[in-house]
């Protein structure tokens, strides 16, 4: 799985012209799914999200959570993620996980991050065309792959 995670002041997700999630201070994460991707992968970057020391604290230092700030959570499924770019000009989405692998896989990372927060995480809906609207703050901008964990 991989994530790229944006610290917003406002984020929403609108489909159809219905505005489907809201949220204040938090995290968007847009988040792709390979084929190879378990629930290893989910619980360790579910941790790994609610846990990240990406806030301010009351000197400014990035030392708190999403936990910390009482921040909420938009979880978007981005297949774009796992673009191979390498040969032509047209993106080939070969290694994105097809939706019978995928949705349920990003259903259970949403429940997951919900029980790690303890509050309901909102999220976008996948396969849909979604407009995503944000003010990301600082920015800060994370990319995380949970096969590469660095």
């Amino acid at each position: 799985m991989k994530v790229v995670i944006q610290r917003v002041s406002k984020a929403s997700v609108t489909i159809e012209e219905q505005k489907v999630a809201s949220i204040e201070n938090g995290l968007l994460v847009l988040l792709g799914i390979i084929n190879e991707d378990t629930q290893e992968d989910i619980d360790w970057l579910c941790n790994k999200i609610a846990n990240l020391r990406i806030f301010g604290d009351e000197n400014g230092v990035m030392n708190n959570s999403v936990i910390d700030v009482d921040g909420e959570i938009i979880a978007v499924s981005q297949f774009t993620l796992y673009a191979a770019t390498k040969k032509g000009n047209r993106p080939s989405y070969i290694k994105a996980a097809k939706p019978d692998v995928a949705i349920p896989l990003y259903e259970t990372f949403v429940k997951t991050l919900e029980s790690i927060l303890n509050k309901p995480v909102q999220a976008g809906q996948f396969g849909a065309n979604m407009q995503v609207e944000l003010i990301n703050d600082g920015p800060v901008t994370i990319i995380i792959d949970s096969k590469n964990k660095e």
